[in-house]
């Protein structure tokens, strides 16, 4: 049992469709919350038993990184069943999915440092730079992945997000840092990583 939603722009969809995060033209989507299983039992109850709704303390664990990879940094996005997993975190429960997502101006810059390299972050003279996000780990098979062994790269629910990033850059002109584990932790061991940022340049 799956009812799909999304609440941040407030869009309910019907069971039998995917789900669909559509910001505003100037932006693109950045994942902040997702549950699926049921934290109440109003929600996508019409016409359900009371035996379906009773388990209010269901979700699974990595549904907010599925959705994340999915959806981080698109204009548009659809979620449907196969992307939250094969997981079943209540059975017999009647579930949801609950999304909360912010929109980020798609002037944005989206900088990517493979594991052990170096991230530059660069505004013009009289900007900032302000971070609006940062992970460390990884979300994509393709990214970073030339002459890497498909073990190391298999592994796209591997994520981390950091304000370590937001710490060392916000409020300057340029900045660096390394994509380690010394710096950000191991998301996945096994897993050869990278580092995400996203970020836009303000004027002083």
């Amino acid at each position: 049992y799956i009812c799909l939603s999304v609440i941040a722009c407030l869009t309910l969809v019907d069971t039998r469709r995917p789900s669909s995060v559509q910001p505003p033209d100037i932006g693109v989507i950045r994942v902040q919350t997702a549950l699926y299983g049921r934290r109440n039992r109003e929600m996508c109850s019409e016409g359900k038993p009371p035996r379906q709704l009773a388990n209010i303390r269901c979700s699974a664990k990595d549904t907010l990184q599925r959705v994340k990879s999915r959806c981080d940094n698109r204009k548009v996005c659809e979620i449907n069943q196969k992307d939250i997993g094969k997981s079943d975190p209540c059975r017999g429960i009647y579930k949801y999915v609950e999304t909360t997502y912010t929109c980020l101006p798609a002037s944005q810059f989206h900088v990517i440092a493979c594991e052990h390299s170096m991230a530059f972050l660069y505004c013009d003279v009289g900007q900032v730079i302000h971070i609006y996000g940062a992970r460390f780990g990884r979300g994509d098979k393709a990214i970073c992945a030339y002459r890497r062994p498909a073990r190391l790269t298999k592994n796209v629910w591997c994520s981390n997000p950091s304000n370590k990033v937001a710490a060392r850059c916000n409020g300057k002109q340029k900045c660096s840092i390394k994509a380690s584990k010394s710096s950000f932790g191991d998301p996945c061991r096994g897993t050869y990583k990278y580092l995400e940022v996203a970020y836009v340049c303000l004027c002083k």
